[in-house]
């Protein structure tokens, strides 16, 4: 039987804004990947949705970013690896104070927006990354785009490597991910969304953009909390992929 992590992205508000339906998702999906400050989050959401996804046997991930909270860490940025090191373990850290309280702890590190984009192909980068979270916990696993400088220079660390893949995100032939601002970046159509991820599951294989089959073989299927209908989507997903046989269960 195929077995398939469900993860979504949590905790992206700031004061009284929320842009995710924290407690729907946390009701749904495996693994959490927790907003740590930088492009999204705040300390009393970190604190309220670690406690959340404890209560709820869901895995806690910390989801870090460049320092971007006005573009929601979706701009490029250039920023010296040594100063990127330190705020990774910055935001883990942080993090990780929320999931003890809670009883539970940070599982595992997720790159956001420009920089989970910037570490496919950047090796710099990408070294960065792994620099600070072996910093936080050198046993700590990454999750990211399978084929990407971020997950080969996580191995080669000794850090367990995670292949992710995007059920309700357009692909490019190569297998990375269409840009945000690309007509069709982002799958907005439930039945589409639900049956690209039976197919990663079962088969590792996705339709690109433009018709093509492309392999994309992961551990990990993200839903983006901000989709609207989010909760609905993820439950939809979930409930296909178990009817199709698929176990939906943390990766860790």
């Amino acid at each position: 039987m195929t077995s398939i992590d469900l993860n979504a992205d949590l905790g992206e508000g700031f004061g009284r804004w929320r842009l995710t339906d924290d407690e729907g998702l946390l009701s749904v999906v495996t693994s959490a990947n927790v907003a740590c400050g930088f492009h999204a989050g705040d300390a009393a959401t970190m604190r309220r949705v670690c406690a959340l996804a404890a209560e709820r046997g869901v895995r806690i991930g910390a989801q870090v970013s460049y320092r971007d909270l006005a573009g929601f860490g979706r701009r490029a940025m250039d920023v010296p690896a040594a100063e990127l090191s330190a705020e990774i373990a910055y935001q883990i850290g942080a993090l990780e104070v929320f999931a003890r309280a809670a009883g539970t702890r940070v599982a595992y590190v997720k790159p956001h927006g420009a920089l989970y984009n910037r570490v496919v192909h950047d090796a710099e980068q990408a070294a960065a990354v792994v620099d600070g979270v072996r910093l936080a916990d050198a046993a700590l696993p990454v999750l990211g785009l399978p084929g990407s400088r971020l997950l080969d220079l996580a191995r080669r660390a000794g850090l367990p490597a995670v292949p992710e893949a995007f059920a309700d995100r357009a692909y490019t032939d190569e297998g990375t991910l269409v840009p945000r601002g690309q007509d069709g970046a982002v799958v907005t159509d439930p039945a589409v969304v639900v049956e690209r991820s039976l197919g990663l599951a079962r088969s590792g294989m996705v339709t690109s953009l433009s018709g093509a089959r492309v392999e994309v073989r992961a551990r990990s299927l993200c839903l983006h909390g901000d989709t609207p209908g989010a909760v609905e989507l993820a439950r939809l997903v979930r409930d296909r992929l178990r009817e199709a046989g698929v176990r939906v269960e943390a990766f860790v």
